[in-house]
């Protein structure tokens, strides 16, 4: 996945942020790991967001601090995920966000891309991007 690729997307990453593998994101898109604290808006709570393998965030959807969504999560367009669905295999819709259907485990058909990557390095050019810009 490529968090923020499309246009309008707001990443925060504060609380932090896992990304599985083959999920999707929409344009205008917000996912916020961290929250003002409500007595000292100075201070921020740190919440990881954590996202599953072939998740799939509509236009438009807002993940909150805190929320694990499943594999094969699917948060419709506009909706607003305040609370985890970490079973997966779902559609999410509404504000606050809700299950409002089940998918089928057995039709969800897992796959590979022609070309893997970290991030956004190809990852046959990872170890020396690695080398040459990171710490690791």
């Amino acid at each position: 996945s490529c968090p923020g690729i499309m246009k309008g997307c707001y990443i925060q990453g504060m609380g932090g942020i896992i990304i599985g593998d083959h999920a999707r994101i929409a344009a205008n898109v917000a996912i916020v790991s961290a929250n003002h604290d409500v007595y000292d808006s100075r201070k921020h709570i740190l919440s990881a967001v954590h996202i599953g393998n072939y998740c799939w965030i509509g236009f438009g959807a807002k993940i909150m601090p805190g929320v694990t969504l499943g594999d094969w999560t699917i948060v419709g367009a506009g909706a607003v995920v305040t609370k985890s669905f970490p079973d997966g295999y779902c559609v999410i819709g509404g504000v606050p966000g809700r299950i409002i259907r089940h998918l089928d485990r057995e039709k969800c058909l897992p796959y590979n891309v022609e070309v893997d990557y970290n991030g956004y390095i190809r990852a046959d050019r990872f170890k020396a991007f690695r080398k040459k810009y990171l710490n690791l």
